[in-house]
Parts: structure tokens; C-alpha cells; sequence
């Protein structure tokens, strides 16, 4: 297999596995399920909506939402132009994320909905292309520089294949950040880099085409780009999108996935709605819990089965982690009690590193909001973690 970028292998699983289920994500209640040639397809049409609102090599697209597959297929078709995408934190209206805002200047940005096309609109970025996913509240909103993400792209274009733009070294992601100095820095990923870890854990973990992984925060650190979104691409598995990051909990219980990768952040807070599950302390369910939580491997065969189908798998199931044999942990260490607890409960954490690779770049961020426009291929130099 020589495909070394990643809509290469976008283009090699829509070859192998055609009809096979590529992406699910959960809308108003029901799971929508897109094949991989039919991803293939509107990343196609996504590449030439792109192309001809201008951009080119060297561009950046700006993700302002939570993980959905409309971000997803429009960085793979960033990426086909040999542009970069760049995740931004959705929620976080804080100043030093305004000034990042202005700074970055981003003349292309795919957001979540009306929330997030107001706080941009207000930030007076100027001609900014912003596509939104969720229309509802804006039917009143003036386009042109506004596109819905259905209207983007035209079903009934019969767009020429061309092939991708991207080689192996080139940035597929970048992630911008202030220091404490108020300097900007970047980390970024290339397609090579993304690739290289992919397989890796493909291979220790041994992951195939079966996998369901659930994309509950997949473009919130770029841990999660290299062992969920170029894994999904490499093996060839299916990727789930929850209906939207409130119900992520309910759609993990629903879905039972096989893969999960989380921060320490998602794995204590999975612990804390565990633990408000528990029987309160003295009652013979609480008795029975600590029971079947001190069984150990050199119990006999009754006593593990027992204790896991009486108290262990309801606990993994008010998480959704029953059928989880690769869970995953990105960056950060979990505390050792957390640790300890999942271990308990049947849950053998593996930790993937996430090692900061932060550049600084070679201007300062003003403190005001009317400073110079940063321009991201500006030479940068290495140093600061």
C-alpha cells in the first residue's frame, strides 16, 4: 500500500470497501450511516465548493465546532487542495482566545451553528467564508460570505476527479495557542507523522475493519488525530459521531463501542458519573460491590463470573464501555486512583502519548484586538513545550 497522505487512503478504502460502512452519526434520534465511496463522493464535491470559493495550496480551514463528519470530510478536502486544518476550541470565548481570533485572521472557517456564526460575525474578521452545519436560526442571516453546509455542496455536480495535492511532509493539522508571554505557537501534523502513529497502533492494538470507535472529542488534541481519525482511515473501520456533545454519554451506552480514546479529563469524568451510580455505603448492594470489586484473577472461575455479571458489567455499561477492548488514553496520565478504579472495574487503560511539539512564532500577540494579522507560515523556532 503506497498511499502516504490521508485522503490517499480515503481513495484506497473507497476502492476496497466500497459499500461498507464508513461514518454513522446520530440526528435527531436515528443513526445516518455513509459508505466509504459515498464519503469519497462528497469530499469530491467538497474539494471543488472549496476550489472555487479560492482556496488553494497553503490555506488553512478553521474547524469552530464540535466533532461532526461535515469538519471531518471538509479537512479531507482542505488537505486534497494541500491545505491544513486547524481545530479551534468551540467553546472558549476567553481573551487571550480573542486575541488568538484576531491574530489568526482565518478567512475560511467550517462552525457548528448560530452560536458559533454570531460570536465570529462579531469578532469583524472581515470576508470571512464561514460554512455552518446546523441551519436552524439562521434562514434570516445575509449570505454569500454564510453557506450551509448543504448548500455548499451541489448533489448534482458531476465534478472531475483530480488527485490530491498534499505529498507526505506537508501539515495536515495545526493547533494555535497564546503563552504566558502572549506569543503565538503552533503544533502541527503532518500527513507523515498522523500516518506513521495510525499504524502503529494498529499494529500493537491489532485493530481491523470490525472496530466501532465513537468520536465524542476527535479533533480536541492532536492525540486524538493520530490514534483515532488516521487509524479509522488505515484500518478501515467505522467512525461514529455522537448527535452532539451533550448526549455523547447516551450515544457511547448505545453504541458499545470497541475503541475509545480519551484525555484523563474524560476518563475522570466517566468515573465521577460511575460513582454517582453506586449504592450508598452500608447496604448489602454496596456489600456485594465491594465483594465482587475485590475479586481477583486468582479467584475461582465462579466467583469472576459472578461478580462480573452481577456488579462489573452493569458499571462498565452506565459507561458505555462493555464492549471496549482498546480504551485509550491521550496525553496526560490518569491520577493513580482513577487508574486504579478502571482497573477494578475491568477497564485496563492503555496510555498513548501525546508529547507536546508547541512552536513559537516569531511575532508577539498585541494586547489589544487591532494588532498586525498573523500570517501562519511565518518562520518559526522550536524551543518551548
Amino acid at each position: 500500500m503506497s498511499a502516504d497522505t490521508l485522503p490517499e487512503w480515503l481513495n484506497f478504502q473507497a476502492s476496497h470497501r466500497p459499500t461498507q460502512i464508513a461514518i454513522r452519526h446520530k440526528r435527531l434520534g436515528v443513526w445516518q450511516e455513509k459508505t466509504w465511496q459515498m464519503i469519497q463522493h462528497e469530499t469530491l464535491q467538497l474539494v471543488s465548493a472549496l476550489q472555487a470559493r479560492g482556496f488553494a495550496r497553503g490555506d488553512t480551514l478553521y474547524l469552530f465546532s464540535n466533532p461532526r463528519p461535515e469538519a471531518l470530510l471538509l479537512s479531507l478536502a482542505a488537505h486534497w487542495l494541500g491545505g491544513v486544518s486547524a481545530p479551534l476550541d468551540s467553546d472558549s470565548h476567553d481573551a487571550d482566545f480573542l486575541v488568538l481570533l484576531q491574530q489568526l485572521q482565518p478567512a475560511f472557517v467550517f462552525a457548528e451553528g448560530q452560536h458559533q456564526v454570531d460570536f465570529l460575525q462579531q469578532q469583524g474578521l472581515g470576508q470571512t467564508l464561514i460554512i455552518y452545519a446546523d441551519a436552524r436560526g439562521l434562514a434570516g442571516y445575509q449570505q454569500g460570505i454564510l453557506q450551509p453546509y448543504a448548500g455548499f455542496i451541489n448533489p448534482n455536480n458531476n465534478h472531475f476527479y483530480q488527485p490530491p495535492v498534499s505529498g507526505a511532509a506537508n501539515d495536515a493539522f495545526v493547533f494555535f495557542r497564546l503563552n504566558p508571554q502572549q506569543r503565538i505557537e503552533r503544533k502541527k501534523l503532518s500527513h507523515k507523522k498522523l500516518l506513521t502513529q495510525g499504524r502503529l497502533l494498529i499494529e500493537l492494538e491489532a485493530l481491523t475493519e470490525q472496530e466501532e470507535a465513537l468520536a465524542a472529542r476527535a479533533f480536541a488534541a492532536s492525540g486524538h488525530l493520530k490514534y483515532l481519525l488516521a487509524p479509522w482511515l488505515q484500518a478501515g473501520f467505522k467512525l461514529n459521531f455522537p448527535e452532539n456533545i451533550n448526549t455523547r454519554d447516551s450515544d457511547r451506552r448505545e453504541l458499545g463501542p470497541t475503541l475509545v480514546a480519551g484525555t484523563s479529563l474524560t476518563y475522570q469524568r466517566l468515573e465521577s458519573l460511575v460513582k454517582s451510580r453506586l449504592p450508598l455505603a452500608g447496604t448489602w448492594r454496596r456489600a456485594l460491590l465491594d465483594w465482587s470489586l475485590a475479586t481477583s484473577a486468582k479467584s475461582s472461575p465462579l466467583r469472576r463470573a459472578l461478580a462480573y455479571s452481577l456488579m462489573i458489567r452493569p458499571l462498565q455499561d452506565v459507561i458505555g464501555l462493555s464492549r471496549t477492548r482498546v480504551p485509550l488514553l491521550v496525553g496526560e496520565a490518569l491520577p493513580e486512583p482513577s487508574a486504579q478504579f478502571f482497573l477494578s472495574i475491568g477497564i485496563n487503560i492503555r496510555n498513548w502519548p501525546d508529547a507536546p511539539a508547541w512552536e513559537t512564532e516569531g511575532i508577539n500577540a498585541p494586547a489589544g484586538h487591532n494588532g498586525q494579522s498573523f500570517n501562519p507560515n511565518l518562520s518559526v523556532t522550536q524551543g518551548i513545550s
